[in-house]
């Protein structure tokens, strides 16, 4: 077993879910920072359950490459695995197996193990790593990371590589993500006095109407993004409750939905619209039930959208690094967005699919493992003599 595949083994042991603790790995991964002979600075959440991490590797100067991951990982629970999800297997099929192998351990091992060589390299700019958690439930633990990262060092990073499973593939566009709950809040009573009574449920049934008529109307005024698909801010329904029988006016309801947004979009115009609508279905129905209430809650802070420019700089550097020259455009959300709205040039590359995520029988496979470990090498080449050209 490769030393990448060795510290990947390690790392998939913990079995951190996205809103659980994730001490145990992080401590882990703070440990061997430290062996390698770098100070490591961990960002804890309010409760102290959960950290960040960051380090630097190199001088403290402009012009640092940031390289970011996060530490959680989805459920097994109801996934049909033929081998223990959280062990590493060799199928001896050039594949490896385990939850998070893919997303994104694999590419947390690449950094770890390229750490020794970081240390000993000439590096003329440095290389920050910076691990995350909650990213998988909705990305809460990278803005306090961003913040303490930029308080913490003095010098100005320029780039950031968060290392989402693309094949290798630079990406530089994706979806932004909001994610709400909305309440309604109707009387009780008899079926038959469905004229005299305010549904929850009937109510609910417009809102969701309103919001996938609002998804098409943005796609009818021409609201398109090609390198998506689909290539317009989406809008999903993903759960519903309500009721407690047949012949009883449903006096409470709540649904859950996201808006995935194209960079062109924004999650506050399509909001507001929304709860103008609720506002005028309350003032409709409040002679009927004065009550009734319409509340929306959301789950957590809008991640923002990713859309770097082609002629970034940070760009070509990734090309460079990765070997590839066709970029690429993803419609799930991620830390990217993050970070670029922090003012950092950010692009998404990381080895794996992504189709592997989130599934059973996870994998990634030992080439693209080994792809990473090289753009690893090649980043350190990059901060060490090309930079040092650059300065003479």
């Amino acid at each position: 077993m490769s030393k990448v595949e060795d510290i990947l083994a390690q790392l998939v042991q913990f079995q951190v879910l996205g809103g659980q603790s994730n001490l145990s790995i992080i401590h882990w991964i703070k440990e061997y920072v430290e062996n390698c002979g770098v100070e490591a600075t961990l960002v804890p959440n309010e409760t102290g359950d959960k950290a960040a991490l960051h380090c630097r590797i190199g001088p403290a100067v402009d012009g640092g490459v940031i390289l970011s991951g996060h530490t959680d990982v989805v459920p097994v629970e109801g996934q049909h695995w033929s081998s223990d999800p959280f062990v590493l297997t060799d199928k001896k099929d050039g594949r490896l197996y385990a939850r998070g192998a893919c997303d994104m351990k694999g590419f947390l091992a690449c950094c770890l193990a390229a750490l020794p060589d970081m240390v000993e390299a000439p590096l003329q700019r440095p290389i920050y790593l910076a691990f995350s958690y909650d990213e998988e439930v909705g990305c809460i633990g990278a803005p306090a990371l961003i913040r303490h990262f930029q308080h913490h060092y003095s010098e100005k990073a320029h780039y950031a590589i968060i290392g989402e499973p693309s094949m290798m593939q630079p990406i530089v566009g994706q979806k932004g993500i909001y994610v709400v709950k909305t309440t309604v809040n109707g009387s009780a009573g008899h079926s038959s006095r469905i004229r005299q009574e305010v549904s929850a449920i009937h109510e609910s049934a417009r809102l969701i109407l309103w919001l996938e008529n609002k998804m098409n109307e943005l796609v009818d005024e021409g609201r398109i993004d090609p390198r998506f698909e689909p290539p317009h801010s989406s809008i999903h329904i993903g759960t519903i409750q309500g009721g407690v029988a047949f012949n009883i006016v449903a006096d409470k309801a709540q649904f859950e939905w996201d808006l995935r947004t194209i960079p062109k979009d924004q999650v506050a115009d399509i909001l507001a619209a929304f709860e103008a609508y609720c506002r005028e279905r309350e003032a409709a129905l409040r002679p009927i039930f004065p009550d009734f209430a319409i509340q929306l809650k959301e789950h957590h802070p809008p991640v923002p959208p990713l859309d770097t420019a082609e002629d970034q700089k940070v760009v070509s550097f990734v090309q460079k690094l990765c070997g590839q020259q066709d970029l690429g455009a993803v419609s799930f959300a991620s830390e990217a967005g993050q970070f670029a709205e922090a003012g950092y040039e950010s692009v998404i590359c990381g080895p794996g699919s992504i189709e592997q995520a989130h599934r059973a029988d996870e994998f990634i496979s030992k080439e693209q493992l080994q792809k990473g470990m090289d753009m690893m090498h090649r980043l350190i080449q990059e901060q060490g003599a090309v930079f040092a050209s650059l300065g003479q």
